[in-house]
């Protein structure tokens, strides 16, 4: 179905979308490449909400030499106006001959309609080159607009036997320069940047981006039930920060707000923060992916209540023996009972070795642990 080229051109496509990895958020990362005659003719990349999608900007590169070419997207061309035009029109009115996408846009103002748009104007119109890369790419975008909350992935620096920390509290630093870098440019293409309590009390972190250039800073997500955080902390001292809180001891809010917090109260019935709401709330401000970076207790909480969906984990060559753990699980008595996760890369980083990995939904999880079953 598909050529080595058309390979080749999707490659390149989602080469470009990647340039807007720290930028067009809320909207996805989008490539595209118009190729006519074995030959480039016109390239594009969205670069932020409310500027020209990726098609219109290789379009307008191509100009006449369109006609009768083959764009490479890797989203599917919007259907709708929005801030801008639609782009399966923009496509038609250019006369390109085919088109072909990565993935289809889980936008339900889009939804197939961008290639049926293509499919009516007589437009060959294939879909599902290099998908999985494609949706990699815009996990977060895909995750809000089909469960409505962000992709949350949790990143983890520890020991090889899986410490945080010593049991007196110390943790800088576990992993290498290196490591801490590759976590930074993580943390500079999230939405946010959440965290605990208890990290804030502990370490007194900033938790911005200073490791990577970025155009731009993470929102800053602090989960505190009761207010306590000290409001000449430096997670508050630059940026802009939101305060999920529980049930609080009255006026302790003034103070954060003077600081320029925003506060949003949202208890579950134990009067503590209501995670999973959070993260509902979250995706009601259009915020795509979530890094976490927290403590064992928050870590725990997140993984029980299911608002996990990635670990990013840095594994040190080292060991602790006695030390803070990843995560603060209850102990399970059957390995029926284990969370189970799917490993999409484990690559040296530096000294040390980053594992990415999937949390696996329940049924997954059940499906993976019986193992493959023999036709009948």
């Amino acid at each position: 179905m598909f050529s080595d080229l058309d390979h080749r051109w999707m490659a390149r496509a989602l080469e470009l979308a990647e340039f807007g990895l720290y930028t067009s958020t809320p909207n996805p990362r989008v490539g595209c490449v118009i190729v006519k005659d074995q030959e480039v003719v016109g390239e594009g990349w969205h670069r932020r909400a409310g500027e020209a999608h990726a098609e219109v900007l290789a379009l307008a590169q191509a100009g006449g030499r369109a006609r009768g070419a083959t764009a490479y997207v890797t989203l599917e061309p919007c259907a709708h106006h929005g801030r801008t035009p639609p782009c399966a029109r923009a496509l038609v009115d250019a006369r390109v001959a085919r088109v072909v996408a990565a993935m289809e846009d889980p936008n339900p103002l889009v939804a197939g309609r961008g290639l049926t748009i293509l499919r009516e104007a007589g437009v060959d119109v294939r879909c599902g080159l290099l998908g999985q890369e494609a949706l990699a790419l815009n996990v977060g975008f895909v995750s809000r607009m089909t469960r409505r909350r962000p992709w949350v992935r949790s990143k983890l620096a520890a020991t090889l036997d899986g410490k945080t920390a010593l049991l007196n509290g110390r943790s800088q630093w576990i992993t290498s320069a290196a490591a801490r870098a590759d976590g930074h440019a993580w943390r500079a293409r999230a939405c946010a940047v959440l965290t605990g309590i208890g990290t804030v009390r502990d370490d007194d972190p900033r938790l911005d981006v200073r490791e990577v250039q970025t155009p731009r800073q993470p929102l800053k997500v602090l989960v505190d039930s009761r207010l306590d955080v000290d409001p000449h902390a430096r997670l508050l001292a630059g940026g802009r920060v939101l305060i999920a809180h529980g049930v609080a001891p009255p006026g302790r809010a003034q103070a954060l707000r003077d600081r320029g917090c925003e506060l949003i109260e949202m208890p579950n019935p134990h009067g503590k923060v209501d995670l999973p709401a959070l993260l509902r709330h979250l995706g009601s401000m259009a915020l795509n992916e979530i890094h976490v970076e927290a403590g064992a207790k928050l870590n725990g909480s997140l993984l029980r209540e299911g608002c996990v969906d990635e670990i990013l984990a840095y594994l040190a060559p080292s060991l602790f023996g006695q030390g803070a753990p990843m995560f603060d699980l209850a102990a399970i008595d059957s390995l029926d009972d284990r969370i189970r996760l799917a490993f999409s890369s484990v690559q040296p980083i530096g000294e040390d070795l980053r594992i990415l990995a999937q949390v696996l939904p329940a049924t997954e999880a059940r499906e993976a642990a019986a193992g493959p079953h023999e036709a009948v």
